[in-house]
């Protein structure tokens, strides 16, 4: 399979949330396939309306964003590569995940303290970087149109994505921009569906290396197992 972007994700390991969710979306990245969505009654818009934006990527957390490969540099190199790196970081252990809204979207994000997950996120973004091709104009273009801060645009320049670093808020996306008149409808539905989901901690024991595919879809390449001799508490 050839792919024009990679990234480094957050997947969470096979069960009822990870299931749920590809279902939810539309897109299962773990297979590569398509899923059947859920009948949730109830809902003001059609779930494949309601998931639209977010169902390419597949169910996730971004670690290191999508990027081009840089001349020169390969696939295979990045998989060498992105394996030892993950492999010299410890596991995480969150609190646990809670639905939130983030503006106009609808995402899980993580309750408790994140540090250790943004210290291995930045370690991602870093150590990594050499195998990012630079951002395009169209891509500046692109990003700029969110109104970004003087800070932000700086991170855009030197690292392809104005939200790494200190603007780096883990979050795994579940709709696409909602108004105001659904908002409330489709967060109080999939909370009921989810809850029972989101009991207890979360440990962050692999991170995955996930490829854009020529029909703009991401599939998992392959899961990279993060180190069990080093803990990394995040909440």
């Amino acid at each position: 399979m050839t792919y024009s972007r990679y990234a480094i994700y957050y997947t969470p390991a096979p069960g009822p949330l990870s299931d749920f969710a590809a279902a939810w979306l539309g897109w299962d990245i773990e297979t590569g396939t398509p899923r059947a969505h859920p009948d949730l009654p109830g809902l003001p818009l059609a779930i494949d309306k309601i998931t639209q934006t977010p169902r390419k990527y597949g169910f996730h957390a971004t670690i290191k964003p999508p990027f081009r490969l840089a001349p020169g540099r390969t696939g295979d190199e990045l998989l060498r590569d992105a394996r030892a790196l993950v492999a010299s970081q410890g596991r995480v252990t969150l609190d646990g995940l809670s639905l939130s809204q983030l503006g106009r979207f609808l995402a899980l994000t993580v309750t408790g303290e994140t540090e250790a997950l943004n210290t291995l996120a930045a370690t991602m973004v870093r150590d990594l970087d050499h195998f990012r091709a630079p951002a395009t104009q169209d891509e500046l273009t692109r990003r700029r149109a969110a109104r970004l801060s003087p800070r932000q645009d700086a991170l855009l320049l030197d690292w392809g994505y104005p939200y790494v670093f200190e603007e780096f808020r883990f979050h795994m996306t579940l709709s696409g921009k909602l108004s105001e008149d659904v908002m409330p409808a489709v967060r109080d539905r999939l909370r009921i569906a989810l809850d029972p989901l989101l009991q207890g901690p979360v440990t962050i024991g692999t991170l995955s290396l996930v490829g854009e595919r020529p029909d703009k879809l991401f599939e998992i390449i392959e899961h990279l197992p993060l180190s069990p001799a080093k803990q990394g508490v995040g909440g």
